[in-house]
This record gives C-alpha cells, structure tokens and sequence, in this order.
C-alpha cells in the first residue's frame, strides 16, 4: 500500500476509533452513574422503582427507571450499541493495518514468524471472549469478589504469554484489543439480546423475565470496571518506559489494577459511599510502579564503571536511528523526522536517552523492523550508556 495512503487510513481510523470510543464509554459512564443515583419515587407509579431529576445546559430532566419494563412500551426507543461495534470495528482494522500488514516490523520478537504471530494475535481475540464467557456463566458468577480475580489472573498470565511471542508494544495493544473483544462481545452476545427478548415479551403481551437482566448486569458492571484499563493500553505507545520494561506485563497489571481502582472510587463515589482511602492507593499504586522501574543506582554505577562514551553511543545513534530520525532522513518514504523526533544534535540524543532505551534496547522495537540491522552488542552498548547517566556524559 502507497505510503502516504496509509498514512491517511490510519489517521482516519484513529480518529474514528477515538470518536466511537468516546461515545461508548460516555454512555457507559453516564448509565452506571445513572443507576448509582436513582432515588426512591416522589410519587408511586407502576413499576417505577427510582427517578432522578438533574440539569443541564438550561433544561430540567426527570428519568425514571422501572424495575423490569413498563406496562406498554413507547413509540420510540433508543438503544445504544453501535458505539460498542464501530469502537471495534474501527480498532479491530487499526490492528490490521499496523500490526498483521507489517508484521515483521511491529508485531514479532526476533525468532518469531510474522504469521505466527497473527495467528496468535487473532486467536486470543477469539479465545478470551470464550474463556471469560464460561466464566460469567459458571458458579463463579455468583461470587463477584472470585469471578474477578479469576479474570485477572487470566489476563495477567495472558499478558505474559503475549509478551514471549509479540513485541512488547504490540503485546500491550493485543491486551487491549482482547479486552475490548470482550467488552463488545458483551454488549453484542449478552445485554442487547437480553433486552430484545424483554421488548418481544412486552410487544406480544406476555411478562418479560426479570432473570433475563441478570447476566446483563453483570457484563455491564464488568464493562464499566474494564475501561481504564482498555484506555491505558490505547494510548500505551507513548510510555515505552512500561511496555519496554523487561517486566512490562506485570507492569501492565499493575497499572489494571490502578484503573480498576479509580474505576471503583468513582462507582463508590456515585453510590453515595466514601471510601477516601482508595483513590490515594491507586495514586500510591502508580508512584510504586514508577519506583520500582527506575534504574537502581548500583547499575548506574555499575555501568558507569565500564566508561561508555558519548561519542560511540553518538556513532550507533548516526548509523542505525538518525537514517528516519533526522531533520533529513536518508530511509526511502521518509520526508520528515519519524515521530517528530531528531538526532541530529547531542542535546537531541541525550534528551531522548531514556525513550532509546525502552524502544530500542529493552523492547527491541526500533529501528523499525530493524532495517538498519542494529546489533545486540549495539543495543547493549547504548543501554550501558543509559544506566550510566546518559544526560551528564
């Protein structure tokens, strides 16, 4: 594919991702503060069982909420699902666009086939909807506390096997990717058809079955809970300091865990109850993790011993970055610097020393499909010269 056609597909598929995505998880958002709000009735009607009145841009509201349906269902009624399926749709050709067509610059780790590794990729899309399916369906659906740690442990592990057969990038955004399978699934397999089967009972006359709800609850409460989450591994590529990390995929649990965290003081918050210790933990929880993936200062030193210059480090940098990271890069369909980044200049370098280090040494990703062929020894050398205080050197 040409080029800058590429380039033009994927800023509009990014941008519809985006915009498809922010309906969904604005709707999302809206109705579990909705539901978390809703007070008894000021007055008693049919089926009712809470209201809420609120304002907005000039005008009152007051939504009602019944406890299975209404006796009758009105002429109109809106769903919400196609944010759901284009926030898929849209992310799902973003990752066969980027990562299946150029799987040999993007998605695989040395030693790996590119179609071994769309396989995979594929495959867990597919494997973890199945999996978390039978989850919510077994009698561990009646344990909530149980049923998510089940799921987290499952993703952690995922995490990890991803991390052994995909770039440490890519892994992060099949995490994601596998997720959000999975939260549109939800909305596709289980709620929409829970609610169809409720609006055919009440258009022929029959009483629709409370119990259809249930399992709907549940896949909602449990899209609400995975959206931070999903959200990080989204905009993941642009802190290489994570998935870089030799422990990226416990990193990334981590870091799930902290949304989920936040996601959980919210919902407390929008129920009414304080929990004033928990949005701290999850701050806490982050700064941990930002503690633990800082260079200890005996490697610093360590390396530092060892008397990496700044002039080999700078030679590396010339032959095998600068051909696409440069003001004019010499690498055939680059007419501008890759990424806005240059290295032209010795404050340039060593302004970007910690991103080398993550892209190139710890996760491998860069030069992109290691056209320059950088060596392992190169590699080595320039995280060497990280660890050992790349900035004053």
């Amino acid at each position: 594919m040409d080029a800058h056609l590429a380039g033009w597909l994927g800023l509009a598929l990014r941008w519809g991702h985006v915009i498809t995505g922010i309906a969904w998880i604005g709707t999302s958002f809206y109705f579990n503060w909705l539901n978390s709000r809703m007070a008894l009735p000021s007055r008693a009607e049919a089926g009712v069982s809470g209201e809420l009145w609120s304002v907005h841009g000039g005008g009152f509201y007051r939504v009602v909420k019944y406890s299975v349906a209404p006796e009758r269902l009105p002429q109109t009624l809106h769903w919400f699902k196609w944010e759901a399926y284009f926030t898929w749709f849209t992310g799902f050709l973003l990752l066969v666009l980027i990562y299946y067509l150029q799987a040999d610059a993007y998605l695989v780790r040395p030693g790996i086939s590119g179609a071994t590794a769309v396989a995979v990729g594929l495959a867990t899309l597919l494997v973890s909807w199945l999996v978390y399916d039978v989850l919510c369906r077994s009698p561990l659906a009646g344990v909530p506390a149980a049923l998510g740690a089940a799921i987290f442990l499952l993703f952690t592990a995922l995490a990890w096997a991803l991390t052994q057969v995909m770039s440490p990038r890519a892994a992060y955004l099949h995490m994601g990717a596998a997720i959000g399978t999975i939260m549109a699934a939800n909305v596709f397999a289980v709620i929409i058809p829970s609610q169809r089967r409720m609006v055919d009972a009440l258009s022929h006359g029959r009483a629709p079955d409370g119990r259809e709800g249930l399992q709907a609850a549940l896949r909602s409460l449990h899209n609400n809970y995975f959206t931070l989450p999903v959200v990080f591994t989204m905009v993941s590529g642009h802190s290489p300091g994570t998935y870089g990390h030799a422990w990226g995929w416990a990193i990334l649990a981590g870091l799930a865990l902290v949304g989920v965290g936040t996601r959980h003081w919210f919902n407390l918050r929008n129920q009414g109850r304080r929990a004033a210790w928990l949005l701290p933990a999850a701050g806490l929880g982050l700064a941990t993790l930002a503690f633990l993936t800082a260079p200890s200062p005996a490697a610093r030193a360590a390396a530092d011993d060892q008397g990496v210059s700044f002039g080999a480090v700078r030679v590396v940098i010339a032959q095998r970055c600068a051909p696409c990271h440069s003001s004019a890069p010499t690498l055939p369909g680059f007419t501008a610097p890759a990424a806005g980044i240059a290295f032209d200049t010795p404050d340039q370098i060593r302004g970007q020393a910690e991103r080398i280090q993550a892209v190139a040494v710890a996760a491998e990703t860069m030069p992109l499909g290691n056209l320059t062929e950088m060596t392992a020894d190169e590699r080595a050398l320039i995280g060497r010269w990280v660890r050992g205080g790349a900035a004053l050197r």
